[in-house]
């Protein structure tokens, strides 16, 4: 390839790439009157940097090969920032290891454009194999905290184990979304994955969603999301912990459950977003579900739909770890729009719209799981009943 061909071939490249950002999404007809769902992905593995890529030195790269394999954008923490709607994504490389980057877009639906350098996160005393994962909160002490989970391997797994790890939640804050200040991991009595920081203090303390867990994978004993006081968040420490959201038997967080982002504040209460999974033939399904809990006692549920909020649609089922949708990252608009940001499949990352109205309406209602086949059935049959009196009239 000579030197014209090499750098046409680089220019079509970016021509290409560019026209994936400015590609425009559209909404999905088909609604549940919930939500809209959007044609495209915000992110691919297509979208990431040429940069971080390729090596466009034709002398130490001849046939204009990829360098740097990315794998997957997904997992993404959501803030609104000088205007623009700002994910930090989990992004996977060829290699395995994940890192966090930053895209943003001017309207929040499409156009990701991502910063060109990734995050550079400093380390704990103990170095993390993998980081992945941000939950991000705007907390009223001025400053923008990511929490997100550090993977290291177990030093006590058996030899030849190679798959064996610890969880814990790590954590650092920004001012500016580029310089970071990385404080020491969360100290708790068990593995934590999941962890989120709620926006206000609560009795002058900072307050976590925790997720305890007594294995890497398995939840254990862990009973589902926990909440805690933590007096110092320079010095995080779980000292007692209370589960407010349980997992059940025969429910869609059977197996696990851990909230996604930091909850929204309303006039009747804080929104909430999780995900629950559940065992099934194919392995882990991965759904996201809502609830709600009290203005005065954020630890108290005062609403709590039965069944999912969303599940994996379509092409949606389709990817790494497929069957999963998952999310960290949503923003809440002054005009009360809701941005929800959500990964399919440990693959790439979505969006979807409603409203701080119809999220509350939804939770406060939609009826609860009655735990078994025959509420379930009953609460049908009152609707039933109430329709076709309004039918026939």
């Amino acid at each position: 390839m000579n030197s014209i061909e090499y750098n046409k071939r680089i220019k079509e490249l970016f021509t290409h790439h560019e026209s994936l950002i400015q590609k425009k999404n559209e909404i999905v007809e088909e609604s549940n009157g919930v939500y809209n769902r959007y044609k495209n992905p915000v992110l691919t593995n297509k979208h990431t940097p040429l940069i971080w890529k390729y090596d466009f030195n034709q002398e130490t790269n001849p046939y204009l090969m990829e360098r740097n394999g990315i794998n997957a954008t997904m997992n993404s923490g959501a803030i609104k920032y000088n205007g623009k709607y700002i994910l930090v994504v989990r992004v996977e490389g060829a290699d395995r290891k994940s890192f966090f980057a930053i895209a943003e877009s001017p309207n929040g639906i499409d156009k990701f454009r991502f910063w060109d350098y990734p995050v550079t996160m400093p380390e704990d005393i103990i170095p993390a194999t993998n980081i992945y994962d941000m939950r991000l909160t705007a907390h009223e002490d001025g400053w923008i905290y990511g929490i997100f989970c550090a993977e290291r391997y177990d030093n006590n797994a058996p030899k030849g184990d190679l798959s064996s790890a610890t969880a814990t939640a790590g954590i650092a804050r920004t001012k500016d979304l580029i310089n970071w200040e990385r404080l020491p991991d969360l100290k708790s009595k068990r593995q934590q994955r999941n962890v989120v920081l709620h926006p206000e203090f609560v009795d002058g303390k900072y307050a976590l969603y925790t997720r305890p867990q007594d294995g890497f994978i398995d939840a254990g004993s862990g009973g589902g999301i926990g909440w805690a006081l933590i007096d110092d968040i320079t010095n995080a420490v779980v000292k007692d912990e209370k589960i407010i959201d349980y997992r059940f038997y025969h429910t869609i967080k059977e197996v696990k459950n851990g909230e996604g982002p930091h909850p929204i504040k309303t006039e009747k209460g804080w929104l909430h977003l999780a995900h629950g999974v559940r065992g099934c033939a194919a392995g882990l399904r991965y759904v996201l579900y809502m609830y709600m809990t009290s203005l005065e006692d954020p630890t108290k549920i005062i609403a709590a739909p039965s069944g999912y909020f969303m599940a994996p649609e379509g092409e949606e089922r389709i990817g790494d770890v497929s069957n999963v949708l998952f999310t960290n990252g949503w923003i809440a608009d002054e005009d009360g729009k809701v941005y929800i940001y959500y990964a399919s499949s440990d693959t790439r990352m979505h969006v979807a719209t409603s409203t701080i109205d119809k999220l509350i309406d939804y939770c406060m209602n939609t009826p609860q799981d009655g735990l078994t086949t025959k509420a379930s059935v009953d609460n049908i049959k009152r609707l039933v009943d109430n329709n076709l009196k309004i039918l026939n009239k």
